[in-house]
């Protein structure tokens, strides 16, 4: 009888995308996947370590799994991703109750580990991150049908203050369009319409493989996939935006009016602290001329308040930029102490209560700018891909605009939905209300 395996993904899509590819190889390898881990003879744990609460949570995710070798059928624990290789073989003395760990770098070994009996064998693989997964790679889609993630490059060449991520993923290193194109092409005969583009570093896809593959070629190529209607970029770093990139979002339909750049803070102590390379001045022609190349993008970033050194002073400027760039989508953070980097080492550690009501204060200002600007959409129509039925309310449909990327932004709730309506047709809506984040809209066409 084949083994039954259950995977739990914690973290961000691009930890999702190792998901996938461990589970094409699990299904690969005469093993069944199972939707719960009560009926799973192994478990397979992919954590996040990228701040400390995200830790927490692949700590208890992983004690609460174990409990399932006691009260269900579970013989084997196999935990990968960041926070095993953030803590290596220390982890063996601090969570007996796994049988192998497995780091970022060596996820794709998972089908090996399945068969592996030897219990004299090391029980820890972690090494110098260089995997990336390729077209050949097994990879099950496993999001929304018509939406998926594709992972452009992996690791970052950056060395942000307050990042762990180099650590954890090793360097940038790109994937090949050529490569790339395969993927996209098979995730579109699978009936995927929209493609969300992710990496660590996405500015700088290419650069490393010397031959002037760049983000506007990849762009390009992508946007002549017949059935792939929609493609969103994401973690774009703000420095050395290719003038290709903005070429190609202003020229090709398909690729989405919209753009996710961190740009982490605005106060020139604070950004040089974070080591961002640049200034507010700096970040404001950056974001003159994203908007120069393409009238009304939409733009989302995300901003960490509460890093050491952060005086009032400092946030009042951070309220100030937000106030006058008006974004369309914001994260607020709050600064973690990590070990391991240099931030974590810096002296005038702002407290944690200080942290909290700035992040309050931030939301408010930036609920306040999503407000108006989707006050703005109400009577006008607009083309909204369709997502399904909600996971709150049984007799609700929801939908999202070509500036809304799923799991992170707003989205479209559908009043009196017509019976014909599919998950992944794009229908035109009449947006008739909105609230901070969300819309409400009834479907013309």
């Amino acid at each position: 009888m084949s083994e039954r395996v259950h995977l739990v993904s914690l973290g961000c899509p691009k930890n999702r995308v190792d998901s996938e590819v461990m589970i094409g190889k699990i299904r690969g390898s005469d093993c069944v996947l199972v939707d719960t881990p009560e009926e799973a003879d192994v478990i397979v744990v992919n954590t996040c370590s990228f701040i400390q609460p995200a830790t927490e949570e692949s700590i208890d995710t992983v004690l609460q799994m174990s409990g399932y070798k006691e009260t269900g059928s579970c013989e084997k624990l196999i935990v990968t991703g960041c926070m095993v290789q953030r803590f290596g073989t220390a982890l063996e003395d601090e969570l007996p109750e796994v049988d192998h760990f497995l780091g970022t770098g060596e996820y794709h070994r998972i089908d090996e580990v399945l068969r592996s009996s030897n219990a004299a064998g090391p029980k820890t693989h972690v090494d110098v991150p260089m995997y990336i997964h390729d077209e050949f790679a097994p990879r099950v889609n496993s999001w929304k049908g018509h939406s998926a993630w594709l992972k452009i490059s992996e690791g970052c060449n950056h060395r942000c203050a307050f990042c762990i991520i180099p650590t954890l993923r090793g360097k940038m290193r790109s994937r090949t369009i050529d490569s790339l194109m395969v993927e996209a092409r098979n995730l579109a005969a699978e009936g995927v319409r929209e493609l969300n583009l992710v990496s660590q570093d996405s500015t700088a896809y290419g650069r490393d493989l010397a031959d002037g593959t760049d983000l506007g070629a990849l762009l390009r190529r992508l946007a002549t996939i017949e059935d792939i209607d929609w493609i969103r970029l994401h973690y774009a770093y703000p420095i050395g935006l290719p003038a290709s990139l903005l070429e190609a979002i202003a020229d090709e339909p398909k690729v989405c009016n919209y753009l996710d750049m961190p740009l982490q803070h605005a106060s020139g102590p604070m950004l040089k602290a974070m080591r961002r390379g640049v200034t507010r001045a700096g970040q404001e022609r950056i974001l003159d001329r994203v908007r120069k190349h393409v009238p009304g993008i939409a733009i989302r970033t995300t901003f960490i308040v509460g890093f050491p050194g952060e005086t009032d002073e400092d946030f009042s400027e951070l309220v100030d930029f937000i106030r006058v760039q008006k974004f369309d989508r914001v994260g607020v953070f709050t600064y973690f102490q990590e070990d391991g980097t240099d931030a974590a080492l810096l002296p005038n550690q702002v407290p944690d209560d200080v942290k909290e009501e700035r992040q309050r204060v931030l939301m408010e200002v930036q609920a306040e700018i999503s407000r108006a600007r989707l006050d703005a959409l109400i009577g006008t129509e607009v083309p909204v891909l369709i997502d399904g039925q909600s996971e709150d309310h049984e007799w609700v449909i929801t939908g999202r605009l070509e500036t809304q990327a799923p799991e992170v932004d707003g989205q479209v709730f559908l009043e009196m939905p017509p019976d014909n309506i599919l998950p992944g047709q794009i229908r035109m809506v009449r947006i008739d209300r909105s609230s901070d984040y969300d819309l409400v809209g009834t479907v013309v066409a």
